[in-house]
């Protein structure tokens, strides 16, 4: 039977047996050969906020509604499931599909498992449930640039929400996936200067090597006061804060220029620091704009919107436009993913920058 990473509490995570299905009309089949988690995202729902209250986002009112306990439901143990992209080679074809056939080569959304079951067309997915459609690759096409499509929608959102024009001092804050897809971005956007800040030494390195010109250290270094005298006191004109921390929200409001703007792509938890919105925040007048590349309608809607942000995505991955070898780091087998994502993904952050699992 093939197998999955499953972890069932935030100590234990490791490999399991599961059923195949049968395909279902409009569905396909694939073998993976990578796979890749998603870090700061999916430990946030999975390990979840301490004092959170238990919620789901109303669509239609859009707010978080607390989630009332039912003291009748059954206790049993809760299974997670890591990953978010995977590339492979199909192993079969539904009768229906005609436009993929079997050994074609691909990349789509799911967990850590050995193989997949996906539809190839998202509107064949009862319930139009699915965001994309299955995604050809050339056998050409790196690996590592397919499983960092799912930051670069949000790196580039980020960066088009930020309006960074031609000579511009950019400042990328946190250097996760999406910082080191963003900060490649603003170079290619046109940024002067691109100065990157990560406490993760590893990280800095890599975001130098792929083109950024400064790297700050906010552990050691004032960053916001750093890029105001890297600037002759004027400061970043923009800055896409993708930490998801208060500090680097914190930094990036000292550090902007006066009237500058901050593209908020971060996802944050709840504020326990001492987060000030008074002193600069209160007099530098800039614009806090929070980025979320799947939240329609886009702010250029027409003429951009979550389909048009994901065909441009591919288009840089797939031409090799962006540097990713080095930012799916490190790459273990399936054997060691339940044990490493554990390590290096859950308690050790330092120590990777996007997980690869190779099958």
């Amino acid at each position: 039977m093939p197998r999955e990473i499953v972890a069932t509490a935030p100590d234990k995570v490791g490999i399991a047996e599961y059923q195949e299905k049968e395909l279902a009309a409009g569905q396909v089949r694939i073998k993976v050969d990578y796979a890749a988690p998603k870090h700061g995202t999916e430990l946030h729902c999975w390990l979840g906020d301490a004092d959170a209250v238990p919620s789901y986002y109303d669509i239609e009112s859009k707010c978080f509604i607390e989630i009332k306990p039912d003291p009748n439901a059954p206790k049993g143990v809760n299974v997670f499931r890591p990953g978010n992209m995977w590339v492979g080679h199909i192993t079969e074809v539904a009768a229906d599909v005609t436009d993929y056939k079997v050994g074609d080569r691909v990349a789509g959304y799911g967990c850590l498992r050995e193989t997949q079951v996906a539809y190839a067309h998202r509107e064949n997915e009862p319930g139009f449930g699915g965001c994309y459609d299955l995604l050809k690759m050339s056998e050409e096409m790196s690996w590592k640039a397919a499983l960092c499509y799912d930051p670069c929608q949000f790196a580039l959102s980020g960066v088009r929400d930020s309006m960074l024009r031609l000579g511009d001092v950019c400042l990328i804050s946190g250097l996760g996936a999406i910082g080191l897809m963003a900060a490649q971005m603003a170079k290619l956007q046109g940024a002067k200067t691109v100065i990157v800040s990560d406490p993760i030494a590893k990280r800095r390195e890599i975001a130098l090597a792929n083109g950024a010109d400064i790297a700050l250290d906010p552990m050691t270094q004032d960053v916001g006061l750093e890029v105001k005298n890297l600037t002759n006191k004027k400061g970043a004109d923009v800055v896409i804060e993708t930490s998801g921390t208060y500090s680097g929200l914190q930094a990036a409001l000292r550090g902007v220029t006066y009237g500058g703007r901050i593209a908020v792509v971060g996802w944050y938890k709840k504020c326990r620091g001492n987060f000030d919105l008074g002193l600069e925040a209160h007099m530098n007048n800039a614009t806090i704009f929070f980025s979320r590349a799947c939240s329609e309608p886009n702010p250029d809607y027409p003429r951009w919107n979550w389909d048009r942000i994901n065909e441009e995505c591919w288009h840089l991955l797939s031409t090799g436009a962006l540097k990713c070898d080095n930012v799916i780091d490190p790459v273990v087998s399936f054997e060691d993913a339940g044990n490493t994502y554990l390590d290096v993904v859950a308690q050790n952050p330092s120590k990777s920058v996007k997980m690869g699992v190779e099958f």
